[in-house]
């Protein structure tokens, strides 16, 4: 007899949600949960990190003090806000803050960069 992929693949997750009750492995599943979260921003931060070594550092070297420090405050506002979002559950006035905040990072960014690439 033959099982479709997708009723093999549910009683696979039955099978592991069973074996995580039983064994009351509820704080060791939230740990492990938090370490692949802790990951994926670090993960997320190294792109970033090789993206701007590689493209964005001998250009935005060539921009006067004043584009540069508004320019790497933009994002590193940008990063303390993400940062925020991914310790804590936002909801509320918080989450409008966070979205405001993200918005006004993004917009200083680009709009400084874009200033830099007028030709005139």
């Amino acid at each position: 007899m033959r099982i479709p992929p997708f009723l093999r693949g549910m009683l696979i997750i039955a099978a592991i949600a069973v074996v995580v009750v039983v064994l009351n492995l509820e704080t060791a599943l939230s740990t492990a949960a938090l370490l692949v979260r802790v990951a994926f921003v670090l993960a997320i931060a190294f792109v970033a990190y090789l993206l701007w070594r590689d493209f964005g550092r001998r250009e935005i070297g060539l921009w006067d003090a004043r584009r540069q420090w508004v320019f790497y405050g933009a994002i590193a506002l940008f990063v303390v806000d993400l940062g925020w979002w991914f310790l804590t559950s936002l909801s509320g006035p918080d989450a409008l803050v966070f979205f405001v905040v993200a918005a006004v990072c993004v917009f200083v960014a680009v709009r400084t960069w874009r200033e830099q690439h007028r030709y005139s």
